[in-house]
């Protein structure tokens, strides 16, 4: 993956709503801004942690989906060319 820009723009939003998210709680925590009195409390604020984490895992899985597809495409595409034990089996039989 070259870039940010390579996923899907509604990762990136929920991506971005993560952060915020996590940004909020902590700002509110260290009572460094205010937030309105339902979102004030230390439980709001540890669902909004929560919440900003939750919202980060799809990112995360798409960048480690992209890397492990580029790292080991033969992984990733399955056995095309299956045969069985026993077409092996006949190939490689000595006794003719």
């Amino acid at each position: 993956m070259k870039s940010l820009g390579a996923l899907p723009r509604s990762v990136l939003i929920l991506e971005a709503v993560g952060m915020i998210l996590l940004a909020l709680a902590w700002l509110s925590l260290n009572q460094y801004i205010s937030l309105p009195a339902p979102f004030a409390s230390q439980m709001a604020a540890v669902v909004m942690i929560f919440a900003g984490i939750f919202l980060m895992l799809p990112a995360a899985f798409a960048l480690f989906w992209k890397l492990a597809q580029g790292i080991a495409p033969q992984l990733m595409q399955g056995d095309k060319t299956s045969s069985s034990h026993s077409d092996r089996t006949k190939r490689d039989d000595a006794d003719h």
